[in-house]
C-alpha cells in the first residue's frame, strides 16, 4: 500500500504567492471599474435629460409657446422635467461648492442655471478650468432664420441641447 503525500510547504507557498498576485491585480482595477460605472451613469442621466428637454420644447412649440416661454428652458432646472428625480439629486443651491453635496450627487446652481454632478470617483477624470471634480451642464437653445428667409431678421428655435458647459473627459 502506497502512502499518499500532501502538499509540501514549498508547493503551498507557491500557490499562495500566485493567488496573492492575482487578487492584488484584481483589487487594483476595482477603482477604475467603479469610475467607469459612474461615468456610464452620468452619461445615461445626461441622455435622459436631453430626451426630456426635447419633449418639453416640443410640447411648448406644439401649443404655440412664445419665444420668451421657449427661452425660459435655458434657465429651468432640468430635473423638473423628469417624472421622478434621481435619488442622488440634492436640490437647488445658490453658487454651490463641490463640498455642498455628497460626492456622487446632482445639484442645480440657481446663479448660473447649470446642473452639476459632483464626482465620487475622480481619479481618472480630467478636471475643467476651475480644477474641481465636477461636471457642469447647461441648456443651449439654437435659433436660426427660417429656410428661404433672406432678411435674417426673424429667427426660430431649431435645436435644444443639454450639454456640458465645458468639455470634460476621463482618461485611462
Amino acid at each position: 500500500m502506497k502512502m499518499q503525500r500532501g502538499f509540501s510547504l514549498l508547493e503551498l507557498i507557491i500557490v499562495i504567492i500566485i493567488l496573492s498576485v492575482l487578487v492584488g491585480s484584481l483589487l487594483s482595477r476595482i477603482p477604475y471599474y467603479q469610475e467607469q460605472a459612474e461615468k456610464t451613469v452620468v452619461e445615461q442621466m445626461a441622455g435622459a435629460l436631453q430626451s426630456a428637454l426635447v419633449m418639453r420644447s416640443g410640447s411648448l412649440m406644439a401649443r404655440g409657446a412664445s419665444t420668451k416661454e421657449l427661452g425660459a428652458l435655458s434657465s429651468d432646472n432640468p430635473m423638473a422635467w423628469l417624472q421622478q428625480k434621481p435619488k442622488n439629486y440634492a436640490g437647488e443651491f445658490y453658487d454651490p461648492k463641490p463640498n455642498t453635496v455628497t460626492p456622487g450627487s446632482w445639484m442645480f446652481d440657481l446663479r448660473s442655471h447649470e446642473l452639476i454632478y459632483v464626482l465620487d470617483h475622480g481619479e481618472y477624470f480630467n478636471a475643467g478650468k476651475d480644477g474641481k471634480k465636477w461636471i457642469r451642464f447647461h441648456v443651449k437653445l439654437v435659433y436660426e432664420a427660417p429656410i428661404g428667409n433672406k432678411s435674417g431678421g426673424k429667427t426660430e428655435l431649431t435645436s435644444t441641447l443639454f450639454e456640458p458647459t465645458e468639455p470634460y473627459r476621463w482618461f485611462n
